[in-house]
């Protein structure tokens, strides 16, 4: 069965490292569950996927642009589907899941350019992470993408 881009939402995600290599990740503020994600968000109509990234990342972690520095970027867009009835909750079932192109920054600021208790939070706590906790630690549907970002950017880590 072939995919069809038009079912799946265009997204960003962004693979944020610390000089020790961490990995920056959030508790998602509406599931309560032990799930934690590295952020990501939608992309606007007529925006480029690289400037969505940087828009996101300051609205849903507080980090801006210039605290940043972009390593690299997926060779290709990431497609992930999600359970039928969650579809249907966050987008009334116009989407099956999301396609994402994924970057990875290097952070050069402090913990104090970190917020999540932003204007419209999407994160209840942060933390920084060895590469070994990402998979196991990522919802069931996310964990094929996570296990390929981790490949892709092993250069990196």
């Amino acid at each position: 069965m072939k995919l069809n881009p038009k079912d799946y939402r265009s997204n960003v995600g962004m693979m944020v490292i610390n000089k020790k290599k961490e990995i920056l990740v959030g508790k998602r503020i509406d599931h309560p569950s032990e799930f934690w994600q590295m952020p990501q968000g939608g992309i606007d109509s007529k925006e480029k996927a690289e400037l969505a990234a940087l828009r996101e990342m300051e609205e849903e972690v507080g980090i801006k642009k210039n605290k940043v520095k972009l390593l690299t970027q997926s060779k290709e867009w990431y497609y992930y589907s999600i359970p039928k009835d969650l579809a249907q909750t966050l987008w009334k079932g116009k989407f099956k899941g999301q396609k994402q192109k994924w970057f990875l920054y290097q952070f050069n600021g402090t913990k104090n350019d970190i917020n999540i208790e932003t204007e419209h939070p999407e994160f209840s706590d942060w933390k920084w992470v060895s590469k070994d906790f990402l998979v196991p630690n990522i919802v069931p549907f996310k964990k094929k993408i996570y296990t390929k970002l981790l490949e892709e950017f092993e250069d990196y880590l």
